[in-house]
């Protein structure tokens, strides 16, 4: 399949194993898992970084087999999740980087259809969080608003 912005074909890549059973060398039990997950979003770490971090110091290949729910599950039922999902986050802060770069280079048009793109993500990751009952319906991406949300 096609990439969208691109006129290349996809690239293949290295994929999870498809693993249905807890290897035998893992040490820890849900509840440890889950006291784990929270200790690490309360020092601030996305649900990324915090399956990195059980991965590589803790030695636990993947979090969802043992406590049978995913990361930002675990989070939500912890009350400890943003209101924002992640991958948003991220793609607003990538605009406000853009923002920041084209005021000082207007004439930059690679960065402006860089922005459009950026954008129309946001909007179509919004969309479908909507859906999904994720964000409030309500919720609007503005370039006014994005910097604060970037903090955030």
């Amino acid at each position: 399949m096609a990439r969208r912005y691109s006129r290349k074909k996809g690239k293949s890549g290295s994929h999870k194993p498809n693993s249905h059973s807890l290897p035998s060398w893992v040490r820890y039990q849900e509840k440890e898992i889950e006291i784990l997950i929270s200790k690490l979003a309360k020092e601030g770490r996305t649900p990324a970084e915090i399956g990195i971090i059980l991965r590589d110091r803790y030695g636990v290949p993947n979090a969802k087999l043992i406590t049978k729910k995913r990361i930002r599950e675990v989070l939500e039922e912890k009350k400890l999740s943003k209101d924002i999902p992640e991958d948003l986050i991220s793609l607003i802060r990538s605009s406000v980087k853009l923002l920041k770069h084209m005021e000082s280079n207007k004439k930059d048009m690679t960065a402006t259809r860089g922005m459009l793109l950026t954008e129309s993500k946001i909007r179509r990751l919004a969309k479908y969080y909507k859906r999904e009952g994720v964000l409030a319906p309500e919720w609007k991406y503005s370039r006014d608003t994005a910097s604060m949300l970037a903090e955030y």
